[in-house]
């Protein structure tokens, strides 16, 4: 099962209408949230929100999603629980 990109930072550019957190727009969230995406699609899809993101925001996301995949919750969330 390939995890869900979300980092929850959940705040879309207004210009591009890309999330800030993982650089979805809103249809490819959509899309990961129906229950028949292949998990193909998923996969393909995460090489194409990285390629979206540069220097401080990939590495972000890369961390976080990482420690997501790992412990089930990102590094953002993990935070604000902590708070």
């Amino acid at each position: 099962m390939i995890v869900s990109p979300c980092i929850s930072i959940c705040k879309n550019d207004p210009v591009t209408g890309y999330c800030y957190g993982c650089a979805r727009n809103a249809e490819e969230i959509k899309i990961w949230k129906e229950k028949n995406t292949s998990e193909e699609w998923k996969r393909n899809n995460l090489v194409e929100i990285k390629s979206r993101m540069v220097g401080w925001q990939l590495n972000s996301f890369i961390d976080s999603y990482n420690y997501k995949v790992n412990n089930g919750i990102s590094l953002f969330k993990k935070k604000k629980l902590n708070e």
